[in-house]
């Protein structure tokens, strides 16, 4: 493994070059869509279902293969297997712009998730493995930084693109990114693998999760509809729950198993009250948050009649808040613990949903949007880095990466599931994008729920969260990465390259 190069030379920041624009891609790509979906439903004449289908298989087949796509850049090399997958998020990005009707704009999306499950781990992986360790806190605090305004100019790009071009230009800006990606990764960044990564990979795991993630998915978003075809819906919710409970039979068989595949997901790790607790508190939060960011665009376009480029831009002081406030949050949890910045982030984050509620046909940005955005902003800042510390310090240290890795999926999966489930329930079905009063109606039920459900997580984190798990965890359980994070970043410059992933019991290291 090479780890010799310093941020300070070109070399080093070629690599971090290449990791920010293959991770921001990405990123972008989950944020612009939102604010295309008014367009592609009207272009294509789409159900509510559909829209939801167009950001969940995305994110679906991304929470499935993103722990397997990590451990095959272990294994086959991280440059080679970031390529792959930047290459193959271009096609699928490809697809998705000529897309001809939504079925096939939701299967595009999905073969994008894939393509992003093999670069995303890759950018931190790559990180890792090539600067040297006193450059990489700082190497990873300026892709987390850099990666931050990606978020941010996403939702602003997408909207001007969808505004002067239309809605496909927003997937063919990968195009060009990604041939910018491949060219600086292929000749800047060194090849890196885990040499001692041995035995077979959890495939059956992965597609388990995909499999059970998909089913519940259909059913949640397919059942509150009236014109469901319902025998589907109960084979869906079947087949999805009965996939979960064989994924979590197969996981603990391979846990105690040292002759068989590596398990996608140690069960080991849920040894941890407090580590079950946190990650029981990032579902209720995540999934929450996932319904805002799906609606708050669709509604200020729909409802208020906002431009794709406004309603896109009218989150960017959530990024920013969090880029300025999340370290000193970070730092506030470490001294005091992070039950009451949790908890009042938690709290304050529910009152800018609840601030919400304001929006309709007469909204303004500066009356309406922005202190609802600001103040769900500052509670976002408060919650996030404690969260993220917590899931570290509360798994055992060997574990750290594994723990990054489940908290990465739960909240991928709470979103998901999120916006499979809360809009139908609050009445978003069929058209009701092409009925402004109903969806402001639909939107403040929504909305409602979502700020009952973060308080649920403040009550959650108070119950359940201890502040003796960072009074007591060694300073190697901080991440270094506070602010655009795979949900909670390890501390790189002490984990094991095998461990961000699972467990290696053939080598005895874990």
């Amino acid at each position: 493994m090479s780890s010799d190069i310093r941020l300070s030379t070109a070399a080093g920041r070629w690599v971090l070059l290449a990791t920010v624009l293959g991770s921001g891609m990405a990123m972008m790509d989950a944020t612009v869509v939102n604010v295309a979906l008014p367009r592609i439903g009207s272009e294509f004449g789409a159900s509510m279902a559909g829209l939801q289908w167009t950001v969940n298989a995305y994110t679906l087949t991304l929470a499935g293969f993103v722990l397997l796509g990590g451990s095959l850049g272990d294994r086959f090399g991280r440059r080679r297997v970031f390529l792959i997958g930047v290459v193959w998020f271009a096609l699928a990005s490809a697809l998705c712009a000529v897309a001809q009707d939504i079925p096939m704009l939701v299967a595009a999306r999905a073969l994008q998730g894939v393509g992003g499950a093999l670069l995303t781990p890759g950018a931190l992986a790559i990180i890792q493995a090539s600067f040297t360790p006193d450059d990489r806190p700082r190497a990873v605090g300026a892709w987390s930084g850099l990666g931050g305004i990606a978020g941010a100019a996403g939702p602003f790009l997408g909207g001007w693109l969808v505004d002067v071009a239309g809605w496909r230009w927003v997937f063919l800006l990968n195009l060009p990114l990604a041939v910018l990606v491949i060219a600086v990764a292929a000749r800047h960044v060194p090849e890196t693998s885990d040499d001692s990564a041995r035995g077979r990979f959890d495939v059956l795991g992965a597609a388990l999760a995909a499999a059970a993630l998909a089913g519940i998915t259909y059913a949640l978003t397919e059942a509150p509809t009236h014109t469901a075809n319902r025998l589907l819906v109960l084979l869906a919710t079947v087949a999805g729950v009965g996939a979960a409970a064989w994924f979590i039979v197969v996981e603990r068989r391979r846990s105690h198993d040292t002759t068989g595949p590596q398990p996608m997901l140690p069960t080991q790790v849920f040894r941890s009250r407090q580590f079950t607790a946190v990650n029981g508190v990032t579902f209720v939060v995540y999934g929450a948050m996932g319904v805002v960011f799906f609606l708050l665009p669709l509604t200020l376009q729909v409802v208020s009649g906002f431009s794709p480029i406004v309603a896109g831009a009218a989150m960017l002081p959530v990024t920013v808040v969090m880029l300025l406030l999340s370290a000193p949050a970070g730092g506030l949890a470490q001294r005091i613990g992070p039950r009451i910045p949790m908890t009042v982030g938690l709290v304050v984050a529910a009152a800018g949903m609840l601030l919400m509620l304001r929006v309709g046909r007469t909204s303004t940005y500066p009356g309406t949007v922005l202190p609802a955005v600001f103040v769900f902003g500052l509670g976002l800042a408060a919650m996030v880095a404690p969260l993220t510390a917590t899931v570290l310090a509360s798994a055992d240290p060997r574990h750290a990466g594994i723990a990054s890795g489940v908290n990465n999926a739960v909240a991928r999966a709470a979103g998901l599931l999120g916006v499979a489930a809360v809009p139908p329930l609050a009445g978003l079905g069929g058209e009701a994008y092409t009925d402004p009063a109903l969806f402001a109606s639909g939107f403040h039920h929504a909305i409602v729920a979502c700020a009952i459900t973060m308080l649920a997580g403040a009550a959650l984190t108070t119950l359940t969260v201890s502040d003796n798990t960072l009074r007591a965890a060694p300073e190697s359980a901080a991440p270094q990465c506070k602010t655009h994070c795979s949900i909670a970043a390890p501390p790189l410059d002490r984990v094991p390259a095998q461990d961000r992933w699972g467990d290696n019991p053939r080598t005895g290291r874990s």
